[in-house]
């Protein structure tokens, strides 16, 4: 955009901070020999927002996607248009989710493209079609979809988030918080999958099969989607080849089973802690 820019990163080792940090200052001091200049470049903190993928990805890529048409300056343009100006637009990362010719290195282009039968010719033509919709009719912004936490997702989400990790005068330290730890030092699905079944004492084989409705297969998926940096698609991919609706579904009902049974809520931080504890 002319006077800001919009990223959507993954950062497995919760450090964004550090990331802006580095990115800010190396581009400022290469904007400022090009063009001899000194001083700042930007004006005041970038904002930052955690995004609950699984629900909301496709919405914040297409409105990043959408920005530089979304501007009163193309307000009057026909969709048409919008379409032929987003095609010619330099600084997008659009380009490379419809054209392969189009893609850039440092661009993992199959998570969100995964979410629209994967990185084909038909994904990309469904996913351009997704981001063109949103030209013909009201689409919101992100202010509109942020939680007062700074918090994209749905409600399910912005609690798990508020109660792990938001939690306002807790007691509990970092180093009495396991799931914290872990979610720092993110795990190789495989590894996850064959560390989980030695502390369960289980065949990696017998919890991941199709059609074992069990408890064990459940933690299993959510230890993966909270300590690996995968999506629910790619967890049910490793569990059997399910879909991820019904992940979403499995860990719902085994969050809502916790909520009501301290015993399996404990089974479930006891695995946590021994993964968490095999990083350090």
């Amino acid at each position: 955009m002319t006077n800001h820019f919009h990223l959507f990163l993954t950062t497995p080792e919760a450090n964004l901070a550090e990331f802006m940090r580095h990115f800010n200052i190396t581009y400022t001091s290469a904007f400022n020999r090009r063009h001899n200049r000194a001083g700042h470049l930007y004006q005041g903190r970038y904002k930052s927002f955690l995004v609950d993928a699984d629900n909301y990805l496709k919405e914040v890529t297409r409105y990043i996607h959408l920005n530089p048409v979304r501007i009163k300056k193309h307000a009057r343009n026909s969709v048409e248009e919008k379409i032929k100006l987003l095609e010619q637009h330099r600084y997008s990362s659009f380009g490379g989710y419809v054209r392969l010719k189009k893609r850039t290195d440092f661009i993992n282009y199959q998570k969100i493209l995964d979410c629209f039968g994967g990185d084909t010719s038909e994904g990309r033509k469904r996913y351009r079609r997704f981001v063109y919709n949103g030209l013909t009719g009201d689409l919101e912004g992100v202010s509109d979809l942020v939680n007062k936490n700074g918090i994209i997702g749905d409600s399910d989400f912005v609690e798990h988030i508020r109660h792990t990790y938001l939690k306002k005068n807790s007691r509990k330290s970092h180093r009495e918080q396991p799931q914290l730890k872990a979610a720092r030092n993110y795990w190789m699905p495989e590894d996850l999958i064959k560390n989980v079944s030695q502390i369960l004492g289980r065949d990696e084989d017998e919890i991941c099969r199709r059609g074992k409705n069990s408890k064990d297969r459940a933690m299993l998926m959510e230890l993966l989607y909270r300590f690996c940096d995968i999506t629910q698609a790619e967890v049910g991919r490793l569990v059997g080849g399910i879909d991820y609706s019904a992940v979403s579904v499995a860990r719902k009902r085994l969050r809502l089973q916790m909520e009501s049974n301290a015993v399996l809520k404990q089974h479930f931080e006891d695995i946590a802690d021994k993964l968490s504890r095999l990083k350090i």
